[in-house]
């Protein structure tokens, strides 16, 4: 009964008392990205995801779609990949607040690490999953913008092989950009070949030309003033 129903409608039913019994015994998929396997068909892309939408490499959600199998009415990349943008499923969300289960309603949210990001896969022409791209979210305010850089080390770690490393590059600042603190500037590149897989990374915590830690007009301090920034991509060799 409940698969039948919007979310909305399911989580006022779970607070109103109507849906508890239900709900207890049907808690929904949980979105989890690392369980899109490339080199499979997006059909085989497990449940859990929700508000498709033709991808923009970063930014926001384009045409919307009503799910992955939709692909083809995206613009093809240069590769000829489209790019297909999604978001975790919030019925999860509302099945937890009618249950009392406040630690899963703290990480809601699309997020990787507890750290928001705007999500994609790369699509070919023939349906496969031939790659992911992961943006840190600057919109979501559910986390300080500042903590957007840790995504970086964490994904590091997780794709880091046994045998070999990433090779990382750290740029120089550009005309006018300066650390967001006396002594912190990220300005880093990082790529990998591994498993089949090719990676690219970039993290970047820094003041862009113009920014300023303190208003020289009100003396006070600023808000936001900085990039705090991590780019991810992967995809098949």
């Amino acid at each position: 009964m409940l698969r039948s129903m919007t979310p909305k409608v399911i989580g006022l039913l779970m607070m109103a008392g109507l849906a508890a019994p239900i709900a207890a015994a049907e808690r929904p998929a949980t979105g989890d990205v690392w369980k899109i396997e490339l080199g499979k068909p997006v059909q085989a892309i497990p449940d859990g995801f929700a508000d498709f939408a033709c991808g923009s490499n970063g930014g926001p959600p384009a045409q919307l779609l009503g799910g992955f199998a939709e692909f083809m009415k995206c613009a093809p990349e240069a590769n000829g990949w489209r790019e297909v943008y999604f978001r975790y499923d919030d019925e999860l969300e509302y099945w937890a607040k009618a249950n009392n289960f406040d630690t899963m309603i703290a990480a809601a949210g699309t997020k990787v690490y507890d750290l928001p990001v705007v999500m994609s896969i790369l699509v070919a022409a023939d349906g496969t999953v031939e790659g992911l791209r992961l943006f840190t979210d600057p919109r979501d305010t559910s986390v300080r913008l500042d903590d957007a850089r840790y995504l970086y080390p964490f994904l590091l770690a997780r794709f880091r092989p046994k045998t070999s490393d990433w090779t990382c590059k750290s740029l120089p600042p550009a005309n006018g950009e300066t650390p967001v603190s006396s002594d912190t500037f990220l300005k880093d590149d990082c790529t990998l070949t591994a498993n089949g897989r090719q990676f690219a990374m970039s993290a970047r915590y820094l003041r862009r030309s113009g920014e300023r830690q303190i208003d020289p007009h009100t003396g006070k301090f600023t808000e936001g003033q900085f990039e705090s920034s991590v780019r991810f991509e992967m995809h098949l060799s």
